[in-house]
């Protein structure tokens, strides 16, 4: 059964087609820089290997890219739309309404639209992945994989803003959490590494879009982005954390209305607001050039993951592992060694030379000595929504 895995992100789509249950990738790629006149396109079969530079302005014209060229007579790979079974889709927010895989239904979808103001970067690019997908797909089942999915496992104490009890109860608001199908696929990845029954780690998913989870026993216990997916780590355009009332300082003394502060927390914050870069090849580039506002930033961004490790050891109550993930935490030695300095207290003692070496493979990058393992674990959502998608077909 040919399974096709649509994972879109604020502004990238990454796409892979899988022969299920063997889990055999048939196609894979990705279309970065969504919005862009030069946005980057990557096609890549057995047989061919496609990439160049294009203007793709939005998801809904990458999506007819990426279909065009699996139906291309020469380099594609299905011969008919109606090869394909099942399209599964990444969708970021599913609120308190879905907590686990659900095949797409109009209801489905008018439920993914009405929690678009809670990812505003995110699920409306989900929903026009769907439906595009419909219509190119005719025939495929389309299902939806959950980010806060994994997430909901995390305790009251953790998830329960402390505001009027009615604002859970009647509105719902609370942490859900994101990147949760990154994190249950590399912690589950990390636990099988370390071999244990029992373990304490934190999972780091560094990309545009940045997280942390504290697993215990393979169950999300906390996380660091909230009711959205703007708090918690400094992000590519994302603020992360900062002091609510300075939403309201913007609005009543710099005459800010609530969507340009919106607009500033989401797309023009994090490492852009920092350095006019958000892209962090660009700014390590930049630092190694003497960039004072670049190296700052970098500092910022480790100085931030520092304090959610300490916070979240002491939550497990001890450490097995930290675990780094997804474009950055996967690539970045640089930001790897900057986030593991000075954390000899935990236990934590980083291999510089192990550290620089670049592997598509699971690997420990800790010294001998180091009381805890750290690991790199490359992330594969698609292949986590491919087995979730068979899993509820099946049933």
């Amino acid at each position: 059964m040919q399974v096709l895995i649509l994972n879109s992100g604020s502004s990238s789509l990454k796409f892979q087609l899988f022969l299920m249950p063997q889990e055999t990738i048939l196609c894979s790629g990705i279309i970065e820089r969504i919005g862009s006149k030069d946005a980057l396109f990557k096609f890549k079969t057995e047989n061919n290997n496609i990439e160049f530079e294009s203007q793709i302005l939005n998801h809904k014209q990458g999506l007819k890219l990426v279909a065009e060229h699996l139906l291309d007579k020469n380099t594609g790979i299905i011969k008919s739309p109606e090869d394909i079974a099942v399209v599964g889709h990444r969708v970021v927010h599913g609120g308190v309404y879905f907590s686990e895989t659900t095949e797409i239904t109009e209801d489905v979808k008018d439920k993914i639209n009405y929690l678009c103001s809670l990812a505003p970067l995110h699920n409306p690019a989900n929903l026009e992945g769907i439906e595009v997908a419909e219509d190119i797909f005719p025939k495929a089942k389309q299902v939806a994989v959950f980010d806060t999915a994994f997430l909901q496992t995390i305790p009251e104490v953790a998830y329960k803003y402390a505001i009027p009890n009615e604002f859970l109860t009647k509105h719902h608001i609370r942490v859900y959490g994101f990147h949760g199908t990154s994190h249950k696929y590399v912690s589950e990845k990390a636990i099988a590494f370390l071999g244990k029954e029992t373990s304490k780690i934190i999972t780091i998913h560094l990309g545009n879009g940045c997280s942390m989870t504290a697993v215990k026993n393979g169950k999300s216990v906390d996380h660091s982005m909230g009711f959205s997916p703007l708090g918690g780590l400094i992000m590519g355009t994302r603020s992360g954390d900062i002091d609510p009332a300075l939403t309201f300082y913007l609005a009543e003394k710099l005459n800010y209305n609530l969507n340009d502060i919106n607009t500033m927390l989401l797309k023009k914050s994090g490492m852009l607001g920092l350095t006019g870069y958000s892209d962090l090849r660009d700014i390590e580039s930049e630092a190694e050039k003497g960039n004072k506002a670049c190296q700052l930033a970098l500092q910022m961004n480790a100085y931030r993951i520092k304090k959610y490790i300490g916070s979240y050891a002491a939550i497990l109550n001890g450490l097995d592992a930290i675990v780094f993930t997804a474009g950055i935490g996967e690539n970045s030695n640089v930001m790897r060694q900057l986030i593991c300095e000075d954390l000899d207290y935990l236990g934590i003692a980083l291999d510089t030379e192990k550290n620089n070496i670049r592997s598509k493979e699971i690997r420990a990058i800790n010294n001998p000595h180091s009381k805890v393992k750290i690991l790199v674990v490359p992330t594969n959502e698609e292949l986590e929504i491919a087995k979730q998608a068979m899993a509820l077909i099946k049933n």
